[in-house]
């Protein structure tokens, strides 16, 4: 009895507490894994409409209840229901694309066939020399590609369904936990200040760079897709492409990646233009992708990312494309912001190591 007394010190109290604490937020982490995304996406989609719902609690005297419900609907209407439109003009227009290149219509080889055919001879020489891409054997496997997708989407149109399904689900989840984070947010950030083990400067310097980062990274991005999305679209319209909806949101998503993106799109249609003699019409699309498209990344993202992340671009753009091959689409909000956490940690560590006074951030 005096053993087992001696040995139930103070200090093995708490180790033992601290390793069920860690054992339990390890589990509850775990348990949270499958709804990572939508958690992840409503904490997002808080952070961004945060201002919106402060200046709505002004105006119903502080109800925070309705507040947060008046802002989930304004997050409804301006954001989810457009989406929703989008989404399914997107399918139906992706249908029809495959469709038609299932029928012939859209011979993907006949195209690569007439480019190779119009490149000069030293061209060709200089490819196989370098052992350069073939861009027959490219287009090839892109017909392949889309024609096995068409034939992807009739088979499998049951696991579609779930799929959607549990995408619905997750969006349903994701409004659930915004209203409360909304309604709840400044009590999680205060506990978050009170009970994580730095000091209240470091902590709140943190949270403050991680809220900038993601409402600057998810501003600027999607604007910049948008325009690009919208310039691109507008581009092959005049041109009368076929697909315009389905190629303008195709450049828009890869807009994300800085400097290259909506050219991956735009670039191949020029170059088939100008190798099946419709020079007018490549020049033109290679002028207003480059100075138009192109000058609205370089002009509007350093504006409105770098300048609030303090992220040097190229910084911005490898962290962007590690996040997307990591995390998916979500990952253009997460390398950037990791990147600025990374930065930010080293530079309170740097505070910590001199004796420069801490940076100061005002209360949220």
């Amino acid at each position: 009895m005096y053993i087992a007394r001696a040995m139930n010190t103070p200090q093995l109290q708490r180790n033992v507490f601290l390793l069920l604490l860690a054992t339990s937020t390890a589990a509850f982490i775990w348990v949270l894994t499958p709804l990572a995304g939508a958690v992840f996406w409503a904490v997002i989609m808080a952070l961004l409409f945060h201002p919106l719902f402060e200046w709505i609690l002004e105006r119903v005297g502080g109800r925070r209840n309705l507040a947060a419900l008046l802002t989930l609907l304004v997050c409804l209407l301006i954001v989810m229901l457009p989406t929703a439109f989008l989404g399914m003009a997107l399918v139906n227009e992706a249908a029809v694309l495959v469709d038609r290149a299932r029928g012939g219509e859209l011979d993907f080889r006949a195209y690569g066939h007439q480019v190779m055919a119009a490149l000069p001879a030293w061209v060709k020489d200089l490819m196989a020399r370098f052992d350069m891409v073939d861009l027959q054997s490219v287009l090839d496997k892109f017909a392949d590609g889309l024609v096995k997708a068409g034939q992807a989407l009739t088979t499998r149109a049951l696991t579609i369904g779930q799929n959607a399904l549990l995408f619905m689900v997750d969006v349903v989840i994701m409004l659930y936990l915004l209203f409360f984070f909304l309604r709840d947010g400044e009590k999680v950030t205060l506990m978050l200040r009170e009970k994580v083990p730095m000091s209240r400067i470091q902590t709140r310097y943190l949270l403050h760079k991680f809220a900038t980062v993601v409402r600057a990274t998810v501003k600027g991005n999607v604007v910049v897709a948008i325009v690009q999305g919208l310039l691109g679209g507008l581009a092959f319209w005049a041109l009368g492409i076929s697909g315009v909806l389905l190629w303008g949101v195709v450049m828009a998503v890869l807009s994300l990646l800085p400097a290259v993106g909506a050219s991956l799109v735009w670039g191949p249609v020029a170059i088939y233009l100008l190798a099946t003699g419709s020079i007018w019409q490549g020049v033109g699309l290679i002028l207003w992708g480059a100075l138009v498209i192109g000058m609205i990344d370089n002009a509007l993202r350093p504006i409105l990312v770098g300048k609030d992340t303090k992220l040097p671009d190229y910084m911005v753009l490898l962290t962007t494309i590690g996040g997307l091959s990591l995390f998916g689409l979500s990952g253009f909000v997460i390398g950037p912001t990791i990147a600025a956490l990374f930065m930010a940690a080293w530079a309170l560590f740097n505070y910590e190591d001199t004796d420069l006074p801490m940076p100061q951030v005002e209360e949220s």
